[in-house]
């Protein structure tokens, strides 16, 4: 997909700030610093639309990307940041789990993994939690370009292992640094924002 027009509309900390134009909506949820800003500025051949940082938990909203006036890529605070106070965390969830349960025009969501590393407790959850409301999950599994081609598909079984992919659930390897996965993953995401 040619991108032509990438802008952040909102912040979003509640229901009553999300943009009402009904356009579909592509969620990405992941830990802290996983890199959810890098992959839509990869996707947007932007540098810095999403806004990237090397301290994690900077997220801290619900940020609505709208692109090419047609959908929008919506990045949720990341998960597992012990420095956040619970109190925040538990903020955080309640704000998270009220867009993924409530938000009508959420097409599908991608949950960013570092294939580096095996999928954390927090990600399982994550998945079980988008499985539990039957949303579409793609899994993008990224930082492939610090795996050794030779070793790639054995980091990608113990990624579909460790969650415990679903059949018919896609676990895309992708690089920000590199740009590989890109044309797949807008191959996938056609099919949800038409």
């Amino acid at each position: 997909m040619k991108v032509t027009n990438a802008e952040i509309v909102i912040s979003a900390v509640s229901q009553k700030q999300y943009p009402d134009d009904r356009l579909p909506e592509i969620a990405l949820a992941g830990r802290s610093n996983v890199g959810k800003s890098s992959f839509i500025n990869k996707l947007i051949s932007r540098k810095s639309l999403a806004r990237t940082s090397s301290k994690p938990g900077k997220t801290q909203t619900i940020n609505f990307y709208r692109i090419n006036e047609s959908f929008y890529f919506v990045d949720v605070p990341g998960y597992g940041y012990a420095k956040v106070s619970k109190t925040e965390r538990e903020k955080w969830g309640k704000m998270m789990e009220e867009y993924f349960i409530n938000r009508e025009n959420l097409e599908a969501v991608l949950l960013i993994t570092d294939i580096r590393h095996a999928p954390t407790n927090d990600d399982i959850m994550m998945y079980d939690f988008l499985k539990h409301y039957e949303l579409p999950v793609i899994v993008v599994a990224t930082k492939l370009d610090k795996i050794p081609k030779g070793k790639r598909a054995q980091y990608l079984k113990r990624t579909i292992n460790t969650l415990q992919i679903e059949k018919g659930d896609v676990v895309l390897p992708f690089s920000s640094e590199t740009g590989e996965g890109k044309e797949e993953a807008w191959r996938i995401l056609s099919k949800y924002i038409g």
